[in-house]
């Protein structure tokens, strides 16, 4: 399985695909991140397979070395364009890409392939839980509290916590997610 990690997404949200995927028997988990310290930190808390920087690497290649060319087989991916095609080059024989996100944007850069589509017969399919009903978002956080909560009480699974900041420093708050230096869940509260 390969993750990429959404900007706007903290590391304690991100946390739980890998702790999820490898509690539910993923064999091998990676991630694509900015930064080695980012890679340290999913290698050492989060327990992946290995890490990949997209701005130092060519994470694609990387990957397909590590998986002797055999590809993965579920492909989470927040990015979008930028990771598209290399997304379809790493993709196993049968293999799914769930696209939940576009943070580099929605159109596709000039020369993109589509060719492993079908001849790796990969399944691509987008979603947002936004444009889902109340009785799927309900199932899928009954599921979530059913399947993931224990973990989080008997310290399986771990949150990361970045900063506490109160509710008046909510633009600076913004501004630490925006800076994509976080690793951990950014939190306002309200008193």
């Amino acid at each position: 399985m390969l993750i990429h990690k959404p900007v706007e997404l903290s590391w304690e949200a991100a946390a739980g695909i890998p702790e999820l995927a490898k509690s539910d028997g993923a064999s091998a988990v990676f991630v694509t991140v900015g930064s080695q310290e980012k890679i340290d930190f999913c290698l050492d808390k989060l327990g992946v397979t290995a890490g990949y920087n997209y701005r130092t690497q060519d994470w694609a290649s990387e990957l397909s070395k590590a998986t002797d060319d055999r590809g993965v087989d579920v492909i989470i991916d927040f990015v979008g364009a930028t990771h598209f095609q290399g997304n379809l080059n790493v993709a196993a024989r049968d293999a799914r890409i769930v696209q939940l996100g576009q943070m580099s944007g929605s159109i596709l850069p000039a020369g993109v392939d589509i060719g492993s589509l079908l001849r790796k017969r990969v399944r691509l399919e987008g979603s947002t839980l936004r444009s889902r009903d109340e009785d799927y978002q309900k199932k899928l956080r009954d599921l979530l509290v059913k399947h993931a909560l224990p973990k989080f009480r008997d310290g399986t699974f771990t949150v990361f916590i970045e900063k506490v900041l109160p509710f008046e420093d909510i633009a600076d708050a913004h501004k630490l997610l925006e800076s994509n230096c976080t690793k951990g869940k950014v939190i306002c509260t309200i008193d």
